[in-house]
């Protein structure tokens, strides 16, 4: 899941009360994802033959961060490094200062959620990097940014959101700079057989039961990312064994207490995304949900 709220431009009644939806929704629960979670809002990275103890989580978290560069072959020489970044689906803005700390980079973040956009300020601020790192709230298909202005699009966990999945990687080449890096980060669906045309019913009726509890609009697979961004250098791997700790664990933190208790106060959107937390589990070990990463190079 992501956690980040982006979606589509505001051309049509239904994309606006998705956009409306996924505000809504994080300016909701993003209290609840910080104070159980911390600052970062994504999957944690496994091995997937560790015993996970619940102090792994949040370094595991650091870990996807870390092996995402890694696998789009981003390094520390700093001849290499990015220096301006654009993380679209920001959150509370964890990986936006955790790059720019890291690379010594300027990062600018977008979400469609104000309360997100403001914690991820203060946080920044409070953090010694509001000279480095800023938010505001954007649509991620239309990006308040110039062409070629981004050594890093970096979307983690904000593409399951965006109903146009053509509209939303052409946005994101168009900001990047020539010889810049994409990477995706995303919840896809398996990718469909030869003979397939489509997911079965009980597949679809899952996924169904995710998308109306935490707005999102219809699924794609890997497979369909590939072939929007095939004219540029392209890369894609299946994390799903990677992050299968994390549901779970996050399932096992509603139910203490604290969680309990910080679940009441979010308010009915985030106790129905809560509720179907086990369908998650589900689409993973069932093999209709995937985690996957895209990354690829604008050309020069």
């Amino acid at each position: 899941m992501t956690t980040h709220g982006e979606t589509a431009a505001t051309s049509t009644p239904d994309a606006r009360a998705l956009q409306e939806g996924i505000a809504e929704f994080y300016d909701q629960s993003s209290g609840l994802w910080e104070d159980i979670w911390g600052d970062h809002m994504h999957h944690g990275f496994y091995d997937p033959d560790s015993n996970v103890s619940g102090s792994d989580h949040p370094a595991a978290q650091i870990r996807m961060i870390e092996e995402s560069l890694r696998f789009a072959g981003i390094t520390d020489d700093p001849a290499k490094q990015p220096k301006t970044i654009v993380d679209v689906g920001c959150g509370i803005g964890g990986s936006s200062r955790y790059l720019a700390r890291k690379f010594g980079a300027e990062c600018q973040g977008i979400t469609l959620s104000p309360v997100q956009a403001g914690r991820a300020n203060v946080l920044a601020k409070d953090e010694g990097l509001a000279d480095k790192v800023s938010f505001q709230v954007a649509d991620a298909l239309k990006q308040p940014f110039p062409d070629g202005q981004f050594d890093l699009v970096w979307c983690m966990e904000s593409g399951e959101h965006m109903p146009d999945k053509a509209k939303f990687v052409n946005e994101l080449a168009r900001v990047a700079a020539p010889g810049g890096t994409i990477i995706i980060v995303t919840w896809c669906h398996r990718d469909l057989g030869p003979s397939e045309e489509d997911l079965e019913p009980w597949e679809k009726k899952l996924l169904n039961r995710i998308c109306n509890a935490y707005y999102l609009p219809e699924w794609c697979s890997t497979s369909d990312y590939v072939k929007l961004l095939q004219s540029l250098s392209l890369q894609a791997a299946d994390w799903s064994e990677r992050v299968a700790p994390f549901w779970p664990a996050v399932i096992r933190s509603a139910f203490t207490w604290k969680g309990f208790i910080s679940l009441l106060r979010s308010g009915l959107k985030a106790i129905k995304g809560a509720l179907v937390m086990p369908l998650m589990i589900q689409g993973y070990q069932k093999g209709v949900i995937k985690f996957a990463i895209i990354t690829c190079r604008k050309p020069e």
